[in-house]
């Protein structure tokens, strides 16, 4: 009886390819260990060819993921603008008729929930009476002088302004009031003669 090769099954030929390609792999060294060194030599030149390729597409796939998912945010940005500045007068209706005391009932509900959904989509109504006037928020469509004030105040909001995160969207239309003329010069005589009376004397009695 003929012993079978031990460490193998039968149909398995994993033992002799390995034998194969070692020989193949000897062989080569030994007849030709120069020209295996020059085409060990190109095929280090084209794998890092290559690999510098597959990095610089994977960097311009990355950019341009990036450009189109900007671009995509841009373009919500714009139509949500568009559409919640067409809503900007419908608000103002709304204030209008809050002022007179005709939002009530049905009419409440509806105003309410449409405030709600367009704070939700980012609008934000400014402007307040009693805040400093900025020109970059606010446009003056009244002007006077009060006493009452030591810089330029909003006294006044005849419309109010809106905004979508720092992009004003329109500025707040408000009474401005000025500080009244010869209001903010030197002490008078009463607060000269009060500090006079809170000085120590030069002098003593003796």
């Amino acid at each position: 009886m003929t012993d079978k090769p031990q460490g193998g099954k039968p149909g398995d030929d994993s033992a002799a390819e390995e034998a194969v390609i070692k020989a193949a792999e000897e062989a080569a060294a030994a007849g030709g260990a120069g020209e295996g060194s020059e085409e060990l030599a190109t095929a280090k030149r084209e794998l890092a060819e290559r690999t510098a390729d597959l990095q610089r597409l994977q960097a311009e796939y990355q950019n341009y993921r990036k450009r189109v998912e900007r671009d995509r945010l841009t373009v919500r940005e714009i139509a949500v603008s568009n559409i919640l500045e067409s809503l900007i007068p419908v608000l103002d209706d709304i204030g209008r008729a809050r002022e007179h005391g005709e939002v009530t009932g049905g009419f409440k509900s509806v105003a309410e929930s449409l405030e709600m959904v367009v704070a939700k989509l980012g609008l934000q109504q400014f402007g307040k009476e009693g805040e400093p006037f900025d020109p970059t928020q606010h446009e003056a469509l009244m002007h006077s002088y009060s006493s009452d004030v030591t810089e330029d105040t909003c006294v006044q909001i005849l419309q109010p302004g809106y905004r979508i995160g720092e992009r004003i969207i329109r500025p707040a239309m408000v009474a401005v009031a000025e500080p009244q003329p010869g209001t903010q010069t030197t002490p008078g005589p009463d607060a000269e003669a009060e500090a006079g009376e809170d000085k120590p004397d030069g002098g003593s009695d003796s």
